[in-house]
């Protein structure tokens, strides 16, 4: 029994009597493998592999009453389970950072006021890299939060926490001489990515996962990874002209986006082929991918549309919208002034 049972810690110890005994432990350092009434086993006992596995089985329960708890329901909720897998892996990082850092933190301890210095100060250790400072704070503040839904903890002291990593992305997005210069080096599947962001507003994990059975010829129906939310974008005539022509030419695979050897893109085979297009490119550093998703929101408003209609292509909430436009990617702002200019001189001029 003893052999097929790993890690067993074993110590001689020599009695009062003099005679001496083996004692077994469930691992080096662990407890000792004992019956009910708390007397010492042997592998050759049928009671033993039961105290031995009763043994591992609670070492991997969390610790009663602490943040480990906290962690583990917050696993097993539907607002960590319901995020897409990319998500719940980059969560479980953060999930373990806080574990090893605050796994044994008692809960009236977490939920006491002055527990937000002592995780501000955590924070603080990772300001050398905000955006993982950030992250990190923003998902213990989301453990915190469903704890607190689940009336385990009283208060989340870590709500409104402020940002380390700042960014102005006004001027973030991509313009006409931008995307010229790109598609001036990039591949035509990489093209292919480019308008397909263009004119759906669709995040890069989405577009890469997008079917040919979505398009039906005049729409585009998506379900976004991110948040669940499904989106029908009626399809505009460049994109349509472009999937039409890849129809009659015989679609090489199910998704819609296929690599130079007409296999389904990987995320990291896109972002590696997308950043070396760039860099030949010579355009900014500062310019992404994910710019794209707002350059199509700004196009939409330049072109007209309002906030409801941008949210119904995009799939942003009304609130982004405007926030996308207001705040982050007012690069069309002078575009859209002198639009507004135009229609006041066409009723007062």
């Amino acid at each position: 029994m003893r052999k097929k049972l790993p890690g067993i810690a074993s110590a001689t110890k020599k009695l009062a009597d003099g005679t001496r005994r083996k004692y077994f432990y469930a691992w080096r350092g662990g407890p000792l493998i004992k019956a009910e009434d708390g007397t010492p086993l042997k592998p050759e006992d049928p009671r033993f592999f039961v105290a031995y596995t009763d043994a591992h089985r609670a070492r991997k329960m969390p610790a009663q009453g602490t943040m480990f708890n906290l962690v583990a329901l917050f696993r097993s909720s539907a607002e960590f389970t319901s995020l897409s897998d990319k998500t719940r892996k980059s969560y479980s990082r953060y999930l373990k950072m806080i574990e090893e850092n605050h796994g044994d933190m008692p809960i009236e301890v977490v939920e006491h006021p002055k527990a937000r210095g002592e995780f501000k100060s955590w924070r603080d250790q990772l300001a050398d890299k905000p955006r993982t400072a950030d992250y990190a704070w923003t998902v213990l503040a989301r453990v915190l939060s469903v704890a607190k839904d689940r009336g385990k903890i009283a208060r989340n002291v870590c709500e409104r926490g402020g940002r380390l990593y700042e960014t102005d992305r006004t001027e973030t997005i991509w313009t006409a001489d931008n995307i010229k210069a790109f598609c001036a080096v990039a591949s035509t599947e990489l093209q292919a990515a480019l308008l397909l962001a263009l004119w759906t507003g669709a995040r890069q994990g989405d577009l890469l996962r997008l079917t040919w059975a979505a398009y039906d010829g005049a729409r585009i129906r998506l379900r976004q990874g991110k948040t669940g939310k499904r989106v029908t974008i009626p399809v505009g005539a460049p994109l349509k002209a472009a999937l039409d022509a890849a129809i009659a030419a015989g679609r090489p695979t199910t998704t819609i986006l296929s690599n130079t050897r007409g296999k389904p893109w990987t995320e990291d085979g896109f972002r590696t082929s997308w950043g070396k297009a760039f860099d030949r490119s010579g355009l900014s550093d500062d310019l992404h991918f994910h710019d794209l998703r707002g350059t199509a929101a700004t196009r939409l408003a330049l072109a007209g549309c309002t906030v409801p209609q941008i949210a119904a292509i995009t799939g942003h909430s009304m609130k982004d919208v405007e926030s996308i436009l207001e705040a982050h990617y007012l690069g069309g702002a002078i575009e859209l002034a002198e639009a507004a200019i135009v229609k006041l001189n066409a009723v007062y001029g």
